[in-house]
């Protein structure tokens, strides 16, 4: 019997706002990449925004002569996604015991740049599961153009002091 099998929560479809996703992630400014969660279906999928603006700091480096997020921050905001996805499915929230941790990324794909003003909308998806080992398909999409897929493994482990 697999995790999700365990654990039925009783939540689908619903919107979730900024305070909401700091209940569902450890991640904080600057460092979190989910601004807003427009949908999601527990154990199955969710669809997350990420606005990107001019004062992101990365901006100041990458590149002083044309702003452009990078491709990892990019993966980075499927892998929050994912996490959400994650602990929504359980029905649990992040608890300062254990974290789900970034384990791979396969089939990494970026088909085109993304600029300050853009807005991501990041679809992920459950793929499967297996002892604390998750796997998650996503995509990231600006004006409807895909800009940026992989799939992400994360560990569900413990927190080690």
């Amino acid at each position: 019997m697999s995790v999700l099998e365990n654990h039925q929560p009783q939540e689908n479809g619903t919107r979730m706002d900024i305070q909401e996703v700091m209940a569902h992630l450890p991640h904080r400014h600057p460092f979190l990449l989910i601004d807003r969660v427009l949908s999601y279906e527990v154990g199955k999928s969710l669809r997350a925004v990420k606005n990107v603006t001019y004062t992101e700091p990365w901006f100041t480096g990458h590149f002083p002569e044309q702003a452009v997020m990078p491709g990892v921050l990019m993966l980075e905001a499927i892998a929050q996604a994912a996490g959400i996805l994650a602990y929504k499915s359980l029905g649990t929230r992040p608890d300062g015991k254990s974290l789900f941790y970034l384990a791979g990324i396969d089939n990494a794909r970026f088909k085109q740049m993304v600029q300050p003003g853009d807005q991501l909308i990041i679809d992920v998806s459950f793929l499967k599961h297996k002892a604390s080992i998750w796997k998650i398909s996503g995509v990231i999409t600006v004006d409807g153009a895909e800009v940026c897929s992989a799939d992400v493994l994360s560990a569900h482990k413990e927190i080690e002091a």
